[in-house]
This record gives structure tokens, C-alpha cells and sequence, in this order.
């Protein structure tokens, strides 16, 4: 049957759309602009008919703990955000940590599901729907739910890859309030801001991450932290570069226009910027990736399963943390033993890009922070007490800060701890270099 006559059958309003879910089921949603904010509210406002439908999200704006007095939704999540923080250490969201992916996949322990609830664009003339800038996991849901429910935004852009689903596969069909998805982009954009002193240090991680440690070439992953997502501006002297990411962030169109990344060197997807998201760009980038064949977006148990990212050679992984200790060890997604973020694909990129023919995993932090007016260091002697190890010390080959660059790779452990103070803030050195006494009865 064609399409078109199952299309007008398809829709719903929202709260039609979400009235069968019941008690008990179990639903996923689409994170960042792939969220249906019109679906998520309808279904948030059944909260007082339900109770224990499991929610399974990344990165949502949805608090869905605080419905009913926690008695309607069981969020679980393997990345967090302020509206989940709180709700992990009162026991009413559940975290999961999770840091491997395998293509087609759901992480171990989750799933199947009754309902999937997404993003998706008015479909073309054969039906496709694009999942927009947010493919994420939306494909791999999809495959692993009962029924897919998802709302048409005519914003929402199209690309290459395997963004794309058939109407044929969804459910129901809502149309989306454009005005709610405008308030929620606009709410996560105001949350980017950034300090004067963290403008400043990462303007020097970036120059010499781009200047001493990327090469032209290299496939280069760029982390979605505060630090490594301003680096594709440092790029801009670099020839054939190649992107293949987890999210696509600022300033990569400048560079595809520009001719500095061509991807020609690619051993998957030459000549294509691979990714499975867009970051909250600006609209002229999102217009530029719109539509244009250069970008491709796929499933993000594609993009970040390490069997995959194996087989590129010269695969550059840059990526923020947290805090790093003396030997090396990443802490990207807790203080202390709370979970604050994830571990997203930080750890795959980061093993991936160790293991790759001349490739190279990079951590990149600011050396130091300011709280309640006493300089802090983010190098420390030991992790947190409780704090997890995101990259282990054999898969960091650099730790970069705005003082330096310390050498892990093919160090010893006295060398490492050596690198390390040398590239921490000046007024943390002789205390490390205590700590570092304490700990090993090593004299820097």
C-alpha cells in the first residue's frame, strides 16, 4: 500500500499518541534536538494514571523522576544532567554505567521496549523520515521496541548515512508545537556559557593540541567537553584532514568549506564527515549540513563500537576530563563517586585511537579551577576517593593543559608523574610534588 494513504491514519495528537502507554511498560526517548518535546509533555501529564514505566534516555531535559512523587516514571540513564543529578543520589532515577557499544546493540541489561518516542522530518517522496540532527541511538530503539511514536518537525534537516526511517515502521505521528523545540534549543544553548578564565586556557590547549599533536592526515574525533569541542578552529592550517566523531561540534563546516578536512585519507567513509549528532550549532553550520552529502550521521552503536573505530588508521581522539591523576588515569564523568555526565564514547575513542596505526588518544584539561576563591588543581595525586577511571593510563597517550603538554605514551611511571607536575598550575606543583613524595617516596 502506499504511504500516503497510512500517512493521514498515522496521526495523533499527543496525547492520543501516548494514551495506551500503561503501567509497568517500558519507553526510550531521543536525546538532545531528537527529543519529542510535545510527546515527552503529553505522556509527562499521564503521571497521575501511571505508575513504573521504565524511561531509558541520554542527555534528557525532562525530569521525569518528579512526576507523581516519583511514583509514574523509573528513569534509568548512562548520561546525566541537572535534572537527573540530584535523582541518583535519592535513589529515584537509576544510573547506568556503561562505556561499550556494539553496533544494532542495546547496552547489556536494557531492554526491549513498548515504545520508542523521536524526532523524525516530514517523510520524502518514498516515505523516508530523517531522525533530523539527533540520530544517536534513535535506529537501534527503534529496532528493539514494539512501536515507534514520533513527531514530524519540518526543521528537522536531512544527511547521508543511516538517518532515516520508513513511515511504514512508525506507529504514530504527531505534529510538532515548533515552539516548544525552540525553547528547549534555546534553554540547553544559554547552559553552554563559558568563564573568562576557561576561554583563556582553552584558546592555549586548543593551539597546541592543533600545532603539536594533530597532523595532516589524521581522522580526528573531537570530544563534546568545553575544552575539546573549541578545537576545529586550531585546525585550520592542517591539510586532508578526516572527522569521524560522536558529536559534531562548532566549527567543522568551516573547515569542510575551506578544503582543510576532506577525509581523502579515510579508511571508512572517504571523503565523508561521519558523526551520530550535531552539537547546538549555529544555524548557518545546521544549514550548511542540511541536505549536503559530505555529511553522513549514523547510529551511535555504530559510530562509537570500538571494532569499527579499530579499523581506522591515524585516528586522533581529543577529549576533556575532569581530573587526571600523576600516572595518567581520566575521571571524565564524576566528583567523587557521584556520577555527574557519562562516560558517552569517551573510553572506545580513546582505547580505539591508542590501538590505531600512528593514531593518538588525547586528554586535554585545564590545569586548575577556582572555588570559594582557592585555586584548585585538576591534576591530582590520586582520582576522588570513589571517582571512576573513564580512560585507563594505557590508553592516554597526552594530557594537555594551558601549560604544557606531558608525554604519557611509552613513559615510565616516574616519568609520567614528572610529565604530569610539569604541566599543572604553578601553584599546585609543590604540593603535588608532596603528594607525589607521600605516595611513592619519589623526590621531583
Amino acid at each position: 500500500m502506499d504511504w500516503r494513504k497510512q500517512y493521514a491514519d498515522k496521526v495523533f495528537t499527543p496525547e492520543d499518541a501516548v494514551a495506551d502507554v500503561a503501567s509497568g511498560q517500558s519507553v526510550t526517548v531521543g536525546l538532545l534536538d531528537g527529543m519529542p518535546p510535545s510527546i515527552c509533555r503529553a505522556l509527562s501529564e499521564r503521571s497521575g494514571e501511571l505508575e513504573d514505566v521504565t524511561v531509558f534516555h541520554f542527555v534528557s531535559t525532562v525530569p521525569w523522576a518528579s512526576f507523581n512523587d516519583g511514583k509514574a516514571f523509573k528513569p534509568i540513564t548512562p548520561f546525566l544532567t541537572n535534572v537527573d543529578r540530584a535523582g541518583v543520589r535519592d535513589g529515584s532515577v537509576d544510573y547506568l554505567p556503561t562505556a561499550i557499544w556494539r553496533r544494532g546493540k542495546l547496552p547489556y541489561g536494557v531492554g526491549p521496549f513498548d515504545y520508542h518516542l523521536c524526532i523524525v522530518s516530514p517523510p520524502d517522496e518514498d516515505g523516508w523520515c530523517s531522525y533530523g540532527s539527533s540520530v544517536w541511538m534513535n535506529p537501534t530503539f527503534a529496532a528493539h521496541s514494539d512501536k515507534v511514536v514520533a513527531e514530524v518537525d519540518e526543521k528537522a534537516i536531512r544527511t547521508g548515512g543511516a538517518n532515516r526511517i520508513h513511515v511504514d515502521r512508525i506507529a504514530r505521528l504527531v505534529d510538532a508545537d515548533q515552539t516548544v523545540g525552540v525553547k528547549v534549543r534555546d534553554a540547553m544553548r544559554r547552559a553552554q556559557g563559558r568563564k573568562e578564565e576557561e576561554v583563556a586556557q582553552a584558546e592555549v590547549i586548543c593551539t597546541l593540541v592543533g600545532m603539536d599533536l594533530i597532523e595532516d592526515g589524521d581522522t580526528v574525533q573531537i570530544g563534546a567537553g568545553s575544552i575539546s569541542a573549541a578545537l576545529a578552529p586550531f585546525l585550520a592550517h592542517r591539510k586532508d584532514l578526516g572527522i569521524h566523531t560522536e558529536l559534531l561540534t562548532g566549527g567543522i563546516t568551516d573547515l569542510v568549506e575551506s578544503g582543510v578536512v576532506t577525509g581523502k585519507h579515510k579508511t571508512l567513509h572517504p571523503g565523508k564527515v561521519v558523526a551520530t549528532g550535531l552539537a547546538l550549532l549555529p544555524q548557518e553550520e545546521v544549514d550548511f549540513i542540511d541536505g549536503n552529502d559530505i555529511f553522513e550521521l549514523y547510529d551511535f552503536t555504530y559510530t562509537d563500537d570500538i571494532k569499527v573505530l579499530a579499523k581506522e588508521p591515524r585516528l586522533v581522539a581529543v577529549n576533556n576530563a575532569m581530573q587526571v591523576d600523576l600516572t595518567g588515569q581520566a575521571n571524565s564523568e564524576a566528583i567523587g563517586p557521584w556520577p555527574y555526565t557519562g562516560p558517552g564514547g569517551q573510553t572506545v575513542f580513546a582505547i580505539s585511537a591508542a590501538h590505531s596505526d600512528q593514531g593518538r588518544s588525547i586528554i586535554v584539561v585545564p590545569s586548575s579551577y577556582v572555588k570559594d576563591g582557592k585555586r584548585c588543581s585538576r591534576i591530582v595525586a590520586s582520582l576522588d576517593a570513589g571517582a571512576p577511571v573513564t580512560v585507563l593510563r594505557s590508553a592516554v597517550d597526552y594530557v594537555v593543559t594551558e601549560f604544557g603538554i606531558a608525554t604519557m605514551r611509552g613513559k615510565t611511571l616516574r616519568q609520567r608523574i614528572g610529565e604530569m607536575i610539569a604541566v599543572a598550575h604553578p601553584d599546585c606543583q609543590a604540593q603535588l610534588k608532596d603528594d607525589a613524595k607521600q605516595l611513592y617516596d619519589w623526590s621531583f
